[in-house]
């Protein structure tokens, strides 16, 4: 499970707001932050955007619209965001959201730097699938 640390403060409130795109997250330490969808979906946490391991990670593209269409909680520890674009794999704990939330700018200097690296397009449609599907593990 990506990020579940114990004595990580848990959320107050949750608030899907669709017109803006954004999770505004409130957490018990009084931290609020308003993550866009689109760097949910980036960061997603499920092995379909990270990988297997170390260096595996699969660049996405093609998100600026994504749109969030349900969040299901899990357990008492995360919730399971399905996007627009059929993505609904990632579950994310409260404290990966905390993370994404805190280190929002350089998670987007580091996807900046990353898409210059592979001479792609934020907006570039992603490649078709191959033929390796996590699905069958």
């Amino acid at each position: 499970m990506a990020g579940l640390k114990a004595g990580a403060p848990a959320p107050t409130d949750l608030t899907v707001h669709g017109q803006s795109r954004m999770l505004e997250v409130t957490f018990a330490d009084g931290a609020n932050f308003s993550i866009p969808f689109e760097l949910m979906r980036i960061y997603s946490p499920s092995a379909e955007v990270q990988g297997h391991g170390p260096g595996q990670e699969v660049l996405q593209t093609g998100k600026r619209e994504v749109d969030l269409e349900a969040l299901d909680p899990v357990g008492n520890y995360a919730v399971q965001p399905r996007f627009s674009d059929g993505h609904d794999t990632g579950i994310f704990s409260w404290d990966y959201l905390y993370f994404l939330g805190s280190q929002e700018g350089v998670l987007w200097d580091d996807y900046q730097k990353r898409l210059l690296a592979a001479g792609v397009d934020r907006d570039a449609p992603m490649p078709a699938k191959g033929g390796h599907s996590c699905a069958s593990h």
